[in-house]
């Protein structure tokens, strides 16, 4: 009787311990499989992300064409523990390749069924990174206000306000600061020293109270101008014997005027121009004027004195509206080119790059007239213009009062500004906005001053970068980086 008493007791508790054991061995092995999971949930995303570095080296090395769109992944040891799987959607203008859109999808082989997944854009920095990139001194006057980083190549006073940094790659940090830049006398309480008969001062240096000395910085790493020149034979190619975008060869007059109306482009025919005389420009970094006795610089000489001489339109031939290719927004005129009218704004739709050059005659240089505000229809980075002058990119003297321009304006051998202009009740101007950028291989300007009176120009000008245009800007806008850079990153 005890003996079976016993027996069933073993077997009751024997069972029961079977019991609890059965079910404590089935909560390791879901715990050791749920871990075994998370582990894998772990690795899916780091597989996922040498995914798209994979394909960002493919980038960086141009050999994105024979990049494999799925690869296997091997662990520091060697052994392969899983895959990635790319979707590559490359934006494309002209044929060309923009920003990239890339989604990368990782699993292990262990647990195929755990998959992660994220979304990165690739681009590369544009000079829209820049407020202004100029490769001759400069002096900022103290009524511009500039919003984005400044850099020039020479010296730069600095007597505007600035929110960003400001660099100077002015050799050994110094340049000499000469009469066009009002430094005669030389301003020796604000840095500057004189050396036998030059006014020193430093790379970059401030007389007023306007700006932030704490984000002037120098000297800095030379701009590379030649590497970011607009390849013009190329776009040109493009545009007439490829088929893309537009053509407009030479006008067999004085040029071409245009208007941007959103996703068309009104054209005429310059028939005549009338030539301004008694004004002053710049060449380079120097200030020429009318009337001086002749210098290198001097765009014409008569009888041993300077000409320079502006066009104005007077007569013109409506040609025609064009409508711009959705897929390639690049218009190419060869020959001058006057872009609105003091009382027809430009209205840009899309992105859109416009040049100006004469690639028949090497003995000659186009020159790109803004006459007219350029506005953008939408906000948010879906519009967008570049506008390339093979020389000048010039505000003209009967130009709004009140002038806004949207988009990069580059200047590829001469400068971005207005010409001194006098004896027009255009002569002076109230207010200039640049919501862009301006890269100019000359010394820029906008206003023009007599002792501290402004005798024409603009009286007040302001200067926003437009970070939209940053890594995605329109065609043929030149970049500043070879390097494909993150621009978002997402887990979908």
């Amino acid at each position: 009787m005890k003996k079976g008493v016993i027996t069933t007791y073993v077997l009751v508790f024997g069972a029961v311990f079977l019991l609890m054991l059965g079910g404590l061995l089935s909560f390791i092995s879901l715990q050791l499989r749920q871990t075994n999971q998370k582990v894998s949930w772990n690795e899916a995303l780091e597989i996922a992300e040498a995914g798209m570095n994979y394909y960002r080296w493919c980038l960086n090395n141009e050999v994105s064409q024979n990049c494999l769109t799925e690869k296997e992944y091997q662990d520091s040891a060697g052994n392969q523990i899983g895959k990635f799987s790319l979707q590559i959607d490359t934006a494309q203008s002209c044929g060309i390749s923009g920003s990239t859109k890339i989604i990368s999808t990782g699993w292990t082989y262990k647990f195929p069924n755990i998959k992660r997944k994220i979304s990165i854009s690739y681009g590369r920095e544009s000079v829209a990174k820049y407020s202004y990139i100029l490769k001759s001194n400069v002096w900022v006057g103290g009524d511009h206000e500039i919003r984005g980083p400044f850099h020039s190549n020479g010296g730069i006073r600095m007597d505007g306000e600035n929110q960003s940094l400001v660099t100077s790659a002015a050799p050994d940090g110094e340049w000499v600061c000469t009469d066009s830049f009002d430094c005669s006398p030389c301003p020796t309480n604000y840095g500057c020293r004189i050396v036998g008969t030059d006014c020193v001062c430093p790379g970059v240096f401030t007389t007023t109270q306007n700006s932030n000395p704490d984000l002037f910085s120098f000297p800095v790493t030379s701009f590379p101008f030649d590497k970011i020149a607009v390849d013009l034979s190329k776009m040109k190619k493009l545009v007439k014997e490829e088929g893309q975008g537009l053509y407009f060869g030479p006008s067999g007059s004085k040029g071409y005027r245009i208007v941007i109306n959103e996703d068309k482009i009104k054209v005429w025919k310059v028939l005549s121009t009338s030539m301004l005389n008694g004004i002053c420009t710049i060449v380079d970094f120097k200030i020429i004027c009318d009337g001086d006795s002749c210098k290198p610089e001097c765009p014409e000489c008569q009888g041993g004195r300077c000409v320079v001489r502006d066009p104005v339109i007077q007569s013109e031939q409506f040609l025609g509206e064009y409508a711009i290719p959705s897929n390639c927004g690049l218009i190419f005129f060869e020959d001058e080119l006057w872009v609105g009218k003091v009382d027809a704004e430009n209205m840009v739709k899309g992105k859109i790059t416009i040049a100006s050059a004469d690639l028949i005659d090497s003995n000659k240089e186009t020159n790109i007239w803004l006459q007219g505000n350029i506005k953008y229809l939408r906000g948010d980075g879906l519009d967008g213009l570049t506008l390339i002058a093979q020389h000048n990119n010039l505000v003209g003297l009967y130009s709004p009062d009140q002038m806004e321009l949207r988009g990069v304006f580059v200047a590829q051998t001469g400068f971005f500004g207005r010409n001194h202009y006098q004896y027009s009740s255009y002569c002076l101007r109230e207010k200039l906005e640049i919501y862009g950028s301006i890269v100019s291989s000359g010394r820029v300007g906008t206003q023009w001053i007599s002792g501290s009176q402004i005798i024409s120009g603009y009286r007040k000008r302001e200067t926003y970068v437009d970070p939209y245009l940053l890594y995605n800007p329109p065609i043929f806008t030149p970049f500043i980086s070879s390097q494909y850079e993150i621009i978002n990153w997402e887990e979908l």
